[in-house]
């Protein structure tokens, strides 16, 4: 392992942290350290990108099931 620790072992993809970083502020539960974690290691514009693209695959699902279940 490299002293930075960027050698990537034993650490989830930045995208997977992103989602789960979003996905969990969208539903209001995230533990402390996580979130300390997350500040520390995901830029901004990564947690922006994921946040809107979830925002959108959210509305795009909801509008598809209500046009299914209205006929």
């Amino acid at each position: 392992m490299t002293p930075s620790g960027k050698d990537g072992k034993g650490r989830r993809p930045v995208a997977l942290q992103a989602i789960s970083a979003v996905l969990g502020a969208f539903i209001g539960i995230r533990k402390g350290a996580d979130r300390d974690k997350d500040l520390a290691s995901l830029t901004p514009v990564q947690v922006i990108v994921t946040a809107v693209l979830s925002a959108a695959l959210f509305v795009i699902v909801i509008v598809t099931l209500v046009r299914l279940i209205t006929g």
